[in-house]
C-alpha cells in the first residue's frame, strides 16, 4: 500500500464505517531500533507510544473494536532479555492506561493464554479488565501469548465440553475463540487487518475472525505508525467492494446484502 495511493482516496466521515473491527499486526519494532543503532527494546518502547496514538485516533474513524497483536505464542523463542522487557512494558502500559481508558469509555480485554505469564502480569491484566469492564464506547483487545490455531483447538474443546446439541452457530463458536472466553462479549469478525513492517502474512493471528477481512500491508514500521496512517488504511478499506461471496450489481441493480462470515 503506497502512501500516494492512499492520499488520493477521499476521506470518509466517521459514520461511513460504523463499528468497524480493525486488527493490527504491530511489526517492525526491532528493525526500527536496529536501523537507528539502538537496542531492540528501544523499538518496543517506541511501539507503546504508537499504540497510544492509534487508540486515541481510532474512534473518530468509526472503529468500534481494535485488536492489537502484542505477543505471539511463537515469540517466546526470542532472547530472554527481550521477552522480559516486552512483559514489563505490557504490564506498565496496563497500569498507566487502565484509568484513562475507563474514563474515556474504552474497555480493555486481553486474549491469549495466561498460564505462561507471570503472576504480576496476570494481576495487572485482571485489574485493567475489571477497571474498564463497564466501558461501552470502544473495545480494545490486546493479544498476548496468542496463537489463532491454538485458540481454534481450545474453542473446539470448549464446545464439546458445553455439550451442544446439533450444529452450533458461528456466533457461539466465535465467542469461545478468546482466551479466556467472553461469552457475554460478542465480538464481530474483523473488517480490516493491517500489518506494518513490510511483511505480508497473517502470522497465526485471528485466522477464523479474518475470513472476510480486507488486508492492508504497509512498509511503515510500527513505531512510526500514526493515527493518520490508520485513517489512510480505513480510507483504503472504504474504497474496496466487499462481496462476502456474492456477485457485484449489474445494470443498475443493487447488490444483495450479505452478512460477514
Amino acid at each position: 500500500m503506497s502512501a500516494s495511493l492512499l492520499r488520493a482516496v477521499p476521506s470518509p466521515s466517521p459514520a461511513s464505517a460504523p463499528g468497524l473491527h480493525v486488527a493490527i499486526i504491530m511489526d517492525g519494532n526491532g528493525r526500527w531500533a536496529t536501523s537507528r543503532g539502538r537496542p531492540r527494546t528501544a523499538g518496543h518502547l517506541a511501539g507503546v507510544e504508537a499504540v497510544r496514538r492509534v487508540v486515541e485516533g481510532a474512534e473518530d474513524l468509526g472503529i468500534g473494536t481494535l485488536t492489537l497483536f502484542a505477543f505471539s505464542s511463537d515469540n517466546w523463542r526470542r532472547p530472554d532479555m527481550e521477552v522480559r522487557a516486552l512483559m514489563r512494558l505490557f504490564r506498565s502500559y496496563l497500569a498507566a492506561e487502565a484509568d484513562k481508558c475507563a474514563d474515556n469509555g474504552i474497555r480493555i480485554v486481553v486474549i491469549g493464554r495466561r498460564d505462561r505469564l507471570s503472576p504480576g502480569l496476570v494481576q495487572a491484566i485482571e485489574r485493567a479488565e475489571a477497571r474498564t469492564a463497564r466501558a461501552d464506547r470502544f473495545l480494545l483487545r490486546i493479544a498476548v501469548d496468542y496463537s489463532a490455531r491454538d485458540a481454534i483447538l481450545r474453542a473446539a474443546s470448549r464446545l464439546q465440553q458445553k455439550g451442544f446439541d446439533g450444529d452450533p452457530s458461528r456466533e457461539a463458536f466465535s465467542r469461545l475463540l478468546a482466551d479466556p472466553p467472553h461469552d457475554e462479549l460478542p465480538v464481530p469478525d474483523v473488517d480490516l487487518l493491517i500489518r506494518t513492517g513490510g511483511a505480508q502474512r497473517l502470522a497465526d493471528f485471528l485466522l477464523g475472525e479474518c475470513s472476510y477481512a480486507e488486508l492492508v500491508f504497509t512498509d511503515r514500521m510500527w513505531p512510526d505508525f500514526t493515527a493518520a496512517d490508520l485513517g489512510e488504511a480505513v480510507r483504503e478499506f472504504n474504497r474496496r467492494e466487499r462481496r462476502f461471496g456474492t456477485v457485484p450489481a449489474h445494470r443498475g441493480e443493487p447488490a444483495r446484502a450479505a452478512a460477514s462470515g
